[in-house]
């Protein structure tokens, strides 16, 4: 493994060097030809206190719902033609509101349906058709069938087998009963923390012909089917580690390297509905009683399945669009706030409740410009293609403009699902938890009035849980894992009954997800106002405290994995100089927040604290990436 890019702890601290006098003087000259006459600072406390309430009290649920109705219009899965549509509605919704907008265009491999086909052949000699389509749709009309991208074609006729959730643990829980899946199709039901793609491996290893994949939940949705993607790692898997430009160097298709992220059995989703009627049948050992999971038997048998699927993986355009708001004073600072638009079907709650909340925070910035505002630095409104099939857009975009991101991005925003349900959850790069706390505290809370989310937050959960993004769900993943930009994620709910299914619709979201839009607008506000501290703070609002605890924790957890012989000295050291770097730059901070002077000499002085302060997270950032994964290369956040 190679050194890390930077130190974290060299990046907060400035060290003199004889030049440091000429240093000083080329940049007070730089900065003073390049900003002569800086207009009033929304970094002034009052008038940057009066543009937040502005951007609070500018919100309407009506005008997130309108957009929500009109984004869910049709279905608009990557790459197809509708798709288009939903491109448009926001390149020009950005453009109207007199944002400077454009997009940016890349060729990536994406996989569709061609056919597929299920039945069930009983022991009595009966058989049924499995219908392989949520009720009352035509793929007429514009639903994709249920299909796992990057699936390979094949069939199977063969024995049904069912593996709980297809864990390693759940195929050595059968291997005890005596059961062996080879040569069957297995049954599994989404859960156990087990990615969909890893429950397909998993059957691979153990000699599976095929994999059916059911999601358990609400029985007034379990005809639905959880359409996903099955490949590893995120991007484009012909352009790994570049953009996928026009006349970019490309894998071919069967280099090893692009093969070895599809896997090598076919499978499908399967409504709850459907698998019932099988896994009722099956026969063979009892179901271990802790998986808990309302089957009396595992087969394999007598039950036989007739599965066929066959696909195309083939290349197309996809375009994220961007509208940009040019920062006053640090222009070459760059505060990023994302969401995908593409979706499996109508999409109304995954991704377009957040595609709402982001259009009702441009059409709020704009209000905002009109009443006098400039943000201090740039503000980027980034609106995603294909995440679905594996954040390609995002990270297509993060890799042509790595070099950019690593030296300007201050921080990037995330919100794929704004409104799945009740409940508020956040998850952070640990020095962005401090600001977290305090924007919640100034929003409205959406489910109890008079209170603001902090205080329901805390009130339910009884601690403030900021959640870390290890994950590789969304379009943070790129920034994180492989830019090493300082992120959050933010979202109202969890596991929803439709997700990736055709119910996912705006009658959903008006009947169960977020009927009055409270959730949207408190979501929208919170996404809008860190932004706008971000933007405007005139020294970022980070706190590297909370990293430091991150960072303890994680010894701590080593310690215990680790024989008692291995001493983790050196890596205590680590942190607590780090703990000592983080203390002297909050020092620094307080004085220079403190500091009336708008001299450009002072200005330069907090320039180069947020700068280090920006940068300390690509310090976590290994050159080489890890072992056996190499485009991830964040040490810390997996």
């Amino acid at each position: 493994m190679g050194q890390p890019l930077l130190s974290p702890i060299s990046l907060f601290i400035s060290k003199p060097c004889t030049s440091l006098s000429i240093f000083i003087i080329c940049i007070l000259g730089f900065y003073t030809l390049h900003y002569p006459h800086a207009s009033p600072s929304p970094s002034n406390p009052q008038t940057a206190l009066r543009f937040r309430r502005s951007f609070l009290s500018s919100a309407t649920n009506a005008t997130v719902a309108a957009y929500l109705r009109a984004l869910t219009q049709h279905p608009h899965l990557a790459g197809t033609k509708p798709s288009l549509d939903t491109i448009h509605y926001v390149q020009s919704h950005f453009s109207g509101l007199g944002l400077q907008t454009h997009t940016a265009h890349y060729n990536a491999l994406l996989s569709y349906p061609l056919h597929s086909s299920l039945s069930a052949h009983f022991i009595n000699g009966s058989h049924v058709d499995i219908p392989l389509a949520e009720p009352g749709l035509s793929h007429d009309g514009g639903v994709v069938q249920p299909y796992h991208a990057y699936s390979p074609s094949g069939s199977a006729h063969a024995k049904v087998v069912f593996v709980n959730h297809g864990r390693g643990e759940d195929y050595r829980a059968l291997e005890a009963l005596g059961v062996n899946v080879s040569g069957c199709v297995v049954i599994a039901r989404r859960g156990g923390d087990l990615p969909r793609g890893e429950a397909i491996r998993n059957a691979e290893k153990n000699g599976a012909l095929a994999v059916l994949l059911y999601t358990e939940g609400d029985r007034r949705f379990n005809q639905g089917f959880e359409r996903g993607v099955v490949m590893n790692g995120v991007g484009d898997p012909l352009t790994p580690g570049w953009g996928g430009v026009d006349g970019a160097e490309r894998l071919d298709l069967e280099d090893p390297e692009v093969l070895k992220r599809f896997p090598n059995i076919p499978s499908m989703p399967l409504s709850a509905e459907a698998a019932g009627t099988i896994l009722a049948t099956l026969g063979g050992a009892p179901a271990p009683p802790e998986w808990r999971a309302g089957v009396e038997r595992v087969g394999p048998g007598p039950t036989v399945v007739n599965f066929t699927y066959q696909g195309e993986k083939k290349m197309v355009t996809i375009q994220n669009v961007f509208a940009v708001i040019k920062g006053l004073e640090e222009p070459d600072r760059y505060v990023l706030l994302g969401n995908h638009r593409d979706a499996w079907t109508y999409g109304a709650v995954d991704p377009n409740s957040g595609t709402a909340a982001l259009l009702d925070i441009a059409r709020r910035y704009a209000l905002l410009i009109d009443s006098g505002w400039n943000p201090r630095r740039t503000i980027i409104l980034c609106s995603w293609d294909a995440e679905e099939f594996g954040m390609v857009g995002s990270t297509e975009w993060v890799e042509q403009n790595l070099v950019n991101l690593g030296s300007k991005a201050v921080a990037y925003l995330n919100v794929d699902c704004a409104a799945q349900g009740p409940g508020f959850f956040v998850g952070a790069t640990p020095q962005l938890d401090n600001l977290i706390l305090e924007v919640t505290k100034k929003v409205k809370d959406p489910d109890l009035e008079g209170s603001t989310v902090y205080e329901n937050w805390l009130t339910k959960n009884s601690i403030i849980d900021i959640q870390r993004l290890s994950g590789v769900d969304s379009d943070f993943a790129s920034f994180v894992q492989h830019a090493g930009v300082p992120s959050i994620d933010i979202y109202y709910g969890r596991d929803f009954p439709v997700y990736h299914t055709a119910f996912d619709s705006y009658d959903w979201m008006i009947k169960f997800g977020d009927p009055l839009f409270h959730r949207h607008v408190a979501v929208a506000g919170i996404w809008g106002l860190i932004a706008l501290r971000l933007a405007d703070d005139s020294i970022l609002p980070f706190n590297y405290f909370s990293y430091v605890d991150q960072l303890k924790h994680y010894k701590d957890v080593l310690s215990h994995l680790l024989d008692a012989s291995i001493l983790l000295d050196p890596l205590t050291t680590a942190i607590e100089e780090f703990a000592y770097a983080a203390k002297e730059a909050e020092d620094e901070a307080q004085k220079l927040r403190e500091e009336e002077s708008t001299s450009e000499f002072v200005m330069l002085k907090k320039r180069a604290l947020n700068d280090r302060l920006m940068l300390a997270e690509r310090g976590f950032l290994d050159s080489d990436g890890l072992e056996g994964r190499q485009w991830f290369k964040h040490l810390q956040m997996l």
